[in-house]
This record gives structure tokens, sequence and C-alpha cells, in this order.
């Protein structure tokens, strides 16, 4: 499809405006900015009240080191996804996680090696 400049310009802002693009950004080497490190944290919550999620999900939204935060279903209550320079730095942010909130467990992987990465969300267009 060959928009015109202006054409393109004005889909894209009704994009953002109804919420399909949620913002544009720069996709950073983690590596050369002293982030290369991968861990995956699994957390099971020592409490389930509305007041402990809230005080716990702001606390989590501050560490800069956790790129996504999700809440799950299964044996694990919340998954966390950090990038760290070396597991020493990754110790440091442990220190100021557990120092937050009551848990009853956190378990963490480190990434040996990154195989597959995108922001692409799939879609289909009809």
């Amino acid at each position: 499809m060959n928009l015109p400049q202006n054409a393109c310009w004005r889909r894209i802002n009704l994009l953002e405006e109804e919420g399909y693009i949620r913002s544009t950004v720069a996709i950073l080497n983690a590596e050369k900015l002293g982030a290369g490190l991968t861990v995956f944290v699994s957390i099971k919550a020592g409490e389930h009240s509305e007041d402990w999620l809230q005080s716990f999900a702001s606390a989590v939204s501050k560490l800069k080191e956790v790129v996504e935060f999700y809440r799950m279903t299964g044996d694990v209550d919340y998954l966390l996804k950090l990038r760290v320079k070396d597991i020493a730095a990754y110790d440091v942010v442990y220190k100021r996680l557990i120092k937050q909130a009551r848990l009853t467990d956190v378990s963490s992987a480190f990434a040996m090696e990154e195989l597959k990465y995108t922001t692409c969300v799939p879609v289909s267009i009809v």
C-alpha cells in the first residue's frame, strides 16, 4: 500500500488515539548499556489481599531493573523479568525486593542465551 506521507501520519495518529499504538520507542542494546544479563524471577506471595497486591505492585514497579511484571495463574503468583549487569547486580535487586513485602518463595533463573526476542504483536490483517 503506497500512502502519501500526510495520509500515513493521519493513520498513525488515529491508531495512537484509538489505543492501538501505545508508544513509540527505540530498542536499545542491553549488553552495551551494562544490562546484559536477563533474569526471570518467580515469586510466591506471602499474602493475597488487595492492599498487599497494591503495595507489592507499586514497590516492584519502582525497581528500574524490572522490565516486565506479571500476575500469574498456577504454582507461581508473580513472574518478573529483569535486566541487570551480572549476578552481583541481581543480588542487590533481590535484597531490595525481599524488603518490600512478605514473600513465601523467590526463585531465579538466569538466561544463558537469547534465542528469540521481539516486541512485535502477532496480528491478523483481514
